[in-house]
């Protein structure tokens, strides 16, 4: 799987831009703030819905415009198909696959897959526990797009629980009859719709460990050794059975148990959005304990075990490379660009040429002032032909 073109309006910096990819690796080089992050963000958000540099749509829209388009030609096993975004910040977004609308931009989730990595990853070591829940619940979606639906479904469960318990607590005295039978018909739809993401995310950790543990001892040799558990909200002294209907019982079991407090303080307490997905570096906990060196290479192998479980999945991701290499000392650059090397598409962004290991060599562009520039092959300076207005392929089939 690859991207083969990339065409943008009114995303970010670009009024437009028409940027041909191909196999292999390609670097987009340029001083900081002239937007070759942006060209990378946009064909991440084509596969994931979403932007790792910001929480909602409206930075992605270019200033003054209504709305951004990004469009991105995907080949897989030698098939094409165009896919098409509509970005509209405050309203729903609009997708398109091969120019047909679809009936909801979730539907094509799963048609093009990337793995990110860049400066924010540092935040699934140091941050808070959501960031590791995202961190797995991306990668639930990218794996199996129908759990954006479970995840959508459980969000909405909770955001009606949630709304319940505050007004009960908001009350300041107990609840009558109507409101606990309420709130027993909420604990029932958190129970199934948690459970099945539960049971997926510790289906996803069990893959995870042995990927995860290989590529640290590959990144960071002289370290101690990486691992990763899951812990539940329902107590570390409860064991979590590997059925689901089993941990719907389990889980409606919790929230009975924590009812009192959750009427208390007006909050759901138990379920997937309070547990906790655990790094730890040899005995001791990563997120706390970690250098800098040892929670970039603790970041760096939770992505390419990703890389890993959705290439064993059956194709190649696209691998993104958002200005990483700048962050890294000279041993760990070298090992992860002879890791990532044989992806079949590899895109990296970087401030100087001199960012991109030797090891990753392919095709360079230039951006700068908007511009986005190949570079000549031949003499590896900064003329060449500039790529905006280059027209898409409009041969596009559906792919399978």
């Amino acid at each position: 799987m690859h991207v083969a073109h990339l065409s943008l309006q009114d995303f970010r910096s670009y009024a437009t831009a028409e940027v041909p990819l191909t196999r292999g690796v390609t670097a987009f080089v340029g001083p900081n703030g002239q937007g070759k992050t942006n060209l990378v963000e946009a064909i991440g958000y084509v596969a994931t819905h979403g932007s790792h540099r910001a929480a909602t749509d409206a930075p992605l829209v270019r200033q003054g415009a209504p709305r951004a388009i990004v469009r991105a030609g995907v080949v897989k096993d030698d098939r094409k198909a165009l896919i098409e975004l509509e970005i509209n910040p405050g309203k729903a977004n609009r997708a398109r696959l091969n120019r047909s609308p679809v009936p909801r931009p979730r539907e094509i989730l799963g048609m093009l897959r990337t793995v990110l990595f860049a400066p924010e990853d540092l935040s699934l070591v140091k941050g808070d526990p959501g960031e590791r829940r995202r961190y797995l619940d991306e990668l639930l979606t990218a794996r199996a797009p129908r759990f954006a639906g479970v995840r959508s479904d459980y969000e909405r469960v909770l955001k009606q629980r949630n709304a319940l318990l505050k007004s009960a607590a908001a009350h300041r005295r107990s609840p009558g009859p109507e409101v606990l039978a309420t709130l027993d018909v909420w604990d029932t739809h958190l129970a199934r719709t948690g459970s099945e993401l539960l049971a997926a995310r510790l289906d996803l950790v069990a893959a995870l460990r042995p990927l995860v543990a290989r590529a640290y001892a590959e990144l960071a040799p002289h370290s101690g050794a990486a691992d990763l558990t899951y812990r539940s909200s329902l107590g570390e002294g409860v064991e979590l059975s590997t059925d689901r209907e089993q941990l719907a019982e389990q889980l409606l079991g919790g929230v009975a148990e924590a009812r009192k407090q959750e009427l208390e303080r007006g909050v759901s307490l138990i379920g997937p959005h309070r547990d906790e997905l655990v790094l730890r570096l040899g005995d001791l906990p990563a997120r706390g304990y970690a250098s800098h060196g040892e929670s970039w290479s603790f970041a760096l192998a939770l992505r390419l075990a990703a890389f890993e479980l959705l290439r064993a999945d059956g194709d190649d991701p696209v691998l993104i490379l958002d200005d990483v290499f700048a962050e890294l000392d000279a041993g760990r650059r070298s090992r992860l660009a002879e890791m990532v090397a044989p992806a079949e598409q590899v895109l990296i962004t970087a401030a100087v040429p001199a960012d991109v290991p030797p090891e990753l060599t392919g095709t360079t562009f230039t951006v700068a002032e908007g511009a986005v520039v190949a570079e000549a092959p031949e003499s590896k300076g900064t003329d060449g032909d500039a790529v905006a207005g280059e027209a898409a392929d409009d041969e596009e089939v559906t792919l399978g």
